[in-house]
């Protein structure tokens, strides 16, 4: 599916017909094949195959999807989108790449220079953490 150019050795795997329910967080490659409903952190690389489904954030070092995310997706080094794959929430990136028939809804922050795309990313989260807490008066 993928192919990085550092250690590839996965260090944690959520198989086909898994499910999780509850947020992880772990060190180094993980590899997602079933469903997992919960928040994702992690220090290394996330690969979600193309059966995979993920109700909840992922914040990983870089990303490749062939599944379906419905939340947010931050991968500083790369977000990579093959054509099986459906991001339903916002993504922030320095490289993006998508192959044909994606499906994305929402917001995309893809810059390369890195100061470009930490002012980008924090006045987003400003921007999510204002309209998250606005109050309607009558």
């Amino acid at each position: 599916m993928a192919v990085f150019n550092d250690d590839i050795s996965i260090n944690s795997i959520i198989g086909n017909g898994s499910s999780i329910r509850g947020d992880i967080k772990i060190n180094g490659f993980m590899r997602i094949d079933g469903d997992l409903e919960g928040n994702l952190e992690t220090t290394g690389n996330v690969l979600v195959g193309e059966n995979a489904r993920i109700a909840g954030n992922i914040t990983a070092r870089s990303i490749t999807v062939g599944g379906i995310i419905k939340g947010n997706v931050v991968a500083p080094e790369q977000v990579h989108l093959l054509s099986s794959s459906v991001v339903i929430g916002d993504i922030q990136t320095r490289r993006f790449q998508a192959d044909e028939n994606v499906i994305v809804h929402g917001h995309c922050i893809s810059l390369y220079d890195e100061t470009e795309y930490e002012s980008a990313s924090a006045e987003w989260e400003n921007i999510k953490s204002i309209s998250q807490k606005a109050i309607k008066v009558d």
